[in-house]
């Protein structure tokens, strides 16, 4: 009993550490523009898929995530230029915050479209970072790739956490979410903050795409569930901050993790479901709070 409750936390960790990423993403749009972005999950899928493409063109995965990370990056940059800044500027105060979620529910839906067209709805696999062969651990086995999930996601938070404090773009970022008018008013581009925060949404999710990949495979609809996770996961931790997406998405894949190995496996994507649901009635702002930010 001891083995198996150790190794389903550890493949509950490996799916939170996921989880987190995602969350991040919401919880960086969020603060940027008080909106929730539906095309997070999508964002996901282009990292791991356009990883699977590099890779099968001859790329060694060093330059292979990198590129995909970067190549998500990119399509996010594009998404928030050509269709959210477009419609702050055609119905300027009447962009409200329903409309620019509408609006990346249809993004979602058209990048899924593009990548039945580009790719295919078969699921494809992407080569191990360091091999396959399972470490043991206590009284768990872990896959070496459950190891670069975790660390990479440590990485990621370590790095955001430097952004934002130290330096002078996240100082900004950080301001904007605050007050927008006194940022805007102290010389700060709120217009380059948007699209910086679509871009560093767009890289976490495409990140935990390519972690997670060796793992669980990857294809054109991937990006659904993980996007409605990662969702939860910042519902839990509380919309808007930074700690709390993590630990929202830490305890998800715990939760999830006990839940599958301790109930039924039946019951393993419907868990993230009864916490949205669960924080709603009961913890309206999550863990931490959800971060209120004034529009001006």
């Amino acid at each position: 009993m001891g083995g198996s409750w150790l190794q389903f936390v550890a493949g509950g960790l490996t799916a939170g550490a996921i989880y987190a990423l995602v969350a991040l993403g919401f919880s960086i749009v969020y603060n940027a523009s008080h909106a929730i972005n539906f095309a997070q999950g999508e964002f996901v899928m282009l990292g791991g898929m356009g990883a699977v493409s590099l890779v099968g063109l001859g790329l060694p995965l060093w330059a292979a995530v990198p590129l995909a990370v970067a190549g998500a990056a990119l399509v996010g940059l594009l998404v928030q230029r050509l269709a959210l800044e477009r419609a702050h500027a055609r119905m300027g105060a009447g962009a409200d915050v329903v409309t620019l979620i509408i609006i990346t529910i249809g993004v979602a839906l058209l990048l899924r479209g593009l990548a039945q067209v580009v790719w295919d709805k078969r699921i494809h696999p992407l080569p191990a970072f360091s091999g396959s062969e399972p470490i043991a651990i206590g009284g768990a086995t872990v896959l070496p790739q459950s190891l670069w999930v975790l660390g990479g996601a440590a990485v990621a938070v370590l790095g955001l956490g430097w952004f934002f404090g130290r330096t002078l773009y996240g100082k900004a970022m950080r301001a904007t979410a605050i007050n927008a008018l006194a940022a805007r008013l102290a010389g700060v581009s709120t217009r380059g903050v948007m699209r910086a925060s679509f871009a560093l949404a767009a890289a976490l999710g495409a990140l935990g795409g390519v972690l997670t990949a060796p793992i669980t495979f990857t294809s054109y609809e991937v990006g659904v569930m993980l996007g409605l996770k990662g969702f939860a996961a910042a519902m839990l931790g509380g919309l808007g901050s930074f700690g709390g997406a993590v630990a929202g998405g830490l305890l998800l894949g715990l939760v999830e993790g006990l839940g599958a190995g301790f109930l039924s496996s039946a019951y393993k994507d419907a868990i993230a479901f009864v916490v949205i649901l669960a924080v709603l009635f009961f913890m309206p702002g999550g863990l931490a709070g959800a971060r209120r930010v004034e529009r001006v």
